[in-house]
């Protein structure tokens, strides 16, 4: 890479990311190119926002026909492509209307928000999240966000918002047989920043049922499992569970940036003109995308083979787990992930995979993290499972 590049990047970026020293110029499919030309078949997809691969025909063509009409004009006047993409993400979801803004923390951010006012009316405010998660970095979000890392130097963070254990249901009825103001209980249904932990079924609807029972807001954290990525347009469908609230990101704009809330009618209604806004989001350039991408996605045979695809690569990836530095490995759709048993093993895994062409996501030291294009070939699968068979072996090297 030039170290021009490099050394400006140092100079003019805050350096708040430890990034790789590569430049990825171009793009296509499940491909990337870096500024020496080098392949790397991508199985980050942007993490996860590129759930269509790289120039998507459908996406670009939606993106370049807005353009030559209008990019911008702001929430102060209606706007279609908004209204036609909220009508199509809650098209069965009765009752159900959207909010779009621009990410996931500030979708989560949003979501707190409406619940705070609809509390107002019920005397509620405490809003519980869980141990592994991962809701955002604006304020609000970082707080309901569990690992400490985050929150280092930012203290002190908001009120009102309390822990219980993920996946231990007496964790949560503890808290609240001791609270009875409890307001909203947000959850990822699979932690991705933890290292894909499942959130099991028996748990999820027990939650549901205690929420349902207590008047408590159920808030579901789709940000990065939400629009197919779990082999259904929504990942709490797997669930048979009805959230009052879920937010979606990442995917949701095409690659664009977009976050959306989704809110019940029960809900849906208490955020009142001028109680909450922003300037982007919404915006019909990022509308235009997010439609385009949207619709290749949620059809049932594009959701289906999300699913055949990943139920092949979770039992490709686990023949891999015999090997004695693996601990598990585990997915849903085209979420997966494989936990090593120390750290050092799964840094080195990972730099092999990137040396071999492989883009993979080292998360919370010991777990890659894999996420391909939702319309990864078959074929591709098999690379990246031979690239990862040859990385297990160079780490006896």
């Amino acid at each position: 890479m030039n170290n021009k590049i490099l050394e400006d990047n140092s100079k003019y970026i805050i350096s708040n990311y430890s990034r790789y020293p590569i430049s990825i110029v171009n793009g296509e499919g499940s491909y990337v190119y870096d500024s020496e030309s080098k392949k790397y078949l991508d199985f980050i997809s942007g993490i996860a926002v590129n759930n269509l691969g790289h120039n998507n025909k459908k996406v670009n063509n939606a993106i370049n026909k807005q353009l030559k009409n209008l990019v911008h004009v702001s929430n102060l006047f209606v706007i279609p492509n908004q209204v036609n993409f909220a009508k199509e993400i809650v098209k069965n979801k009765p009752g159900h209307k959207v909010f779009f803004c621009n990410s996931g923390t500030e979708a989560n951010e949003a979501a707190f928000k409406i619940s705070r006012k609809w509390g107002i009316f019920n005397n509620k405010k405490t809003i519980i999240s869980f141990t592994g998660g991962f809701h955002g970095r604006t304020f609000g979000s970082l707080t309901a966000t569990w690992p400490k890392k985050y929150k280092e130097g930012f203290y002190p963070l908001v009120p009102g918002f309390k822990t219980a254990e993920f996946n231990n249901i007496k964790s949560l009825e503890k808290i609240i047989k001791n609270d009875k103001k409890l307001l909203a209980v947000i959850v990822e249904p699979i932690q991705g920043e933890a290292g894909v932990i499942l959130g099991l079924k028996p748990y999820l609807k027990k939650l549901e049922k205690i929420c349902k029972k207590n008047n408590i807001l159920l808030i579901f954290d789709e940000v990065q499992v939400g629009v197919g990525r779990t082999g259904k347009i929504y990942c709490h469908e797997h669930f048979d569970i009805k959230p009052d609230i879920f937010t979606l990101a990442k995917a949701i704009g095409g690659g664009l940036p977009v976050g959306a809330v989704v809110a019940s009618p029960k809900v849906a209604d208490f955020l009142t003109p001028g109680s909450h806004g922003t300037t982007m989001g919404g915006n019909p350039l990022a509308m235009a995308a997010g439609m385009a991408s949207f619709k290749q996605i949620n059809t049932k045979s594009f959701l289906s083979n999300v699913t055949s695809k990943g139920n092949y690569f979770l039992k490709e990836l686990k023949k891999l787990s015999t090997n004695n530095k693996i601990k598990e490995v585990r997915g849903l759709g085209l979420i997966l992930a494989i936990e090593f048993f120390s750290s050092r093993l799964a840094k080195k895994f990972a730099t092999l995979c990137l040396n071999k062409g492989l883009l993979v996501l080292l998360t919370e030291k010991v777990n890659i993290r894999i996420l391909p294009p939702l319309n990864v070939k078959k074929s591709e699968i098999d690379q990246s499972i031979k690239i990862f068979k040859s990385s297990l072996e160079d780490l006896n090297v």
